[in-house]
């Protein structure tokens, strides 16, 4: 066998031995925890606070959208952060591209912003 097919197998074995692990331990805990429901444990819990009513509520699309657009912004960061970190290796050509990429990205909250998005209401 090759080297190269050697290293595969070597994350296969470490792959296999890393679910069996896991299975092993949940399985393990799966037959040592105790296991008492009731009504109260059962009962929808969220933030420290009793559900009242009805569980279905329609929620605004805003809240969506702007959680859309953190998301987006967030992701940014995991592009720039690298690109700064070599920055000299890239040169002009890298500060071009990345120029280009933070101008699309700029385009898009100048428009979240005219749509009225950001506004918190």
């Amino acid at each position: 066998m090759s080297p190269f097919l050697r290293s595969y197998l070597t994350v296969v074995w470490f792959g296999l031995a890393s679910f069996l692990v896991a299975g092993l331990l949940l399985g393990i805990s799966a037959l040592i925890r105790p296991n008492n429901p009731n009504a109260e444990k059962l009962l929808t819990y969220e933030s420290g606070v009793d559900p009242v009513g009805d569980g279905w509520s329609q929620s605004q699309i805003r809240y969506y959208v702007f959680a859309l657009l953190f998301v987006i912004f967030d992701v940014e960061a995991v592009f720039i952060f690298p690109w700064a970190t070599q920055l000299e290796r890239y040169g002009m050509f890298g500060l071009v591209e990345m120029g280009i990429f933070v101008g699309i990205l700029l385009l898009g909250l100048v428009y979240a912003w005219r749509k009225g998005v950001l506004r918190w209401v």
